[in-house]
């Protein structure tokens, strides 16, 4: 007996088939999709001296922030890959605060990362410092200009880290890296880095035998005082070979409602140099606001620094040399 097919009831099975091919396809794209993301942020501020003329150039010392009238600050690109044990990170940044930061490349950060086992993850390329409260983005950073401490610290490192969750409060990260802020390494000197954590509290240490920064130690962290009142940490000391520096700042932030939140960045802060007679020193006085609408930060701020000893590194309103220096400004921040 000849057997009849039915075409229309094949060209339904194969349209079906080729339905769920194509089904299966936008699935397994979509989650290939999942695993890269596109992230960064644009800012620009505006800054005016209270206690000195606008037509005297002059800054606090610090990093970043340090020009007057309408600035830019930087934009940055970052995009990551995250496979299922392995990934990589590439942040890339342009503008004047990229490029105080970075040293070249236009690159903030540049790695791959292997997580070897639930607890311990090995990193190498260029990444950003473990040392201090502040970080060079501004989105991160609740006041928009920096501290000394900050400034004068490592930005980043070149090298290969290792991250170990020792317990669900300990970790420990231990390092090899190039002279800090170093991309090419010309001389063959290299640094160590270690880091010691306990629930949110993290006791850092640097060492490259005296070939830029010498030896620094510093502990970050913080406290939430309340649902609403946190209390942020940072203390340093620095020495090279009779030259560094030490320091303290506080950060006490108070959040008025979700949308709106002001703080205050009380940080006190001493050079340290066997080729002067007294250790200069400054106490710098940060008050900042934060307002957020959907991805835009806008925060105004109030900054005061003042210098004890014959410091007089700044000028006043009639072009003398002055201790001290208070400004205004007032940045948006757009982050995505």
């Amino acid at each position: 007996m000849k057997t009849i097919i039915n075409t229309k009831y094949v060209k339904n099975i194969f349209a079906t088939g080729l339905m769920l091919f194509a089904a299966a396809g936008v699935v397994a794209q979509e989650e290939e999709e999942k695993k890269v993301s596109i992230s960064g942020s644009v800012d620009a501020y505006y800054q005016t001296n209270l206690s000195a003329s606008d037509a005297t150039p002059q800054s606090f010392g610090s990093s970043f922030a340090n020009e007057l009238g309408f600035a830019l600050g930087m934009a940055n690109i970052i995009a990551a890959y995250e496979g299922e044990k392995t990934g990589v990170v590439a942040d890339v940044v342009f503008g004047p605060r990229g490029d105080d930061a970075v040293g070249g490349y236009n690159l903030n950060q540049l790695y791959a990362y292997w997580n070897v086992s639930d607890a311990t993850t090995l990193t190498m390329g260029r990444f950003n410092t473990y040392l201090g409260y502040e970080v060079i983005s501004p989105v991160a950073n609740f006041n928009y200009s920096t501290s000394y401490l900050f400034s004068s610290g490592p930005f980043s490192h070149v090298g290969l880290k290792a991250d170990f969750a020792l317990s669900d409060d300990f970790s420990l990260m231990l390092a090899i890296m190039n002279v800090t802020d170093t991309n090419n390494n010309l001389t063959g000197a290299y640094s160590a880095g270690a880091q010691l954590g306990y629930a949110g509290q993290f006791l850092n240490f640097y060492y490259d035998g005296g070939e830029a920064l010498g030896f620094e130690i510093d502990y970050t962290g913080g406290f939430d005082l309340s649902d609403e009142f946190f209390l942020g940490i940072n203390a340093a000391y620095a020495d090279n070979d009779g030259e560094g520096f030490s320091g303290v700042a506080l950060y006490p932030q108070y959040a008025t409602s979700d949308d709106f939140s002001i703080g205050l960045r009380g940080e006190y802060f001493s050079v340290m140099s066997d080729l002067v007679e007294d250790d200069p020193s400054v106490l710098a006085l940060t008050l900042t606001g934060s307002y957020s609408v959907e991805n835009l930060i806008i925060k105004p701020e109030i900054r005061l620094d003042s210098w004890g000893s014959d410091v007089e590194p700044y000028f006043d309103a009639d072009g003398a040399a002055s201790k001290s220096l208070s400004s205004f400004l007032i940045a948006a921040i757009y982050s995505f």
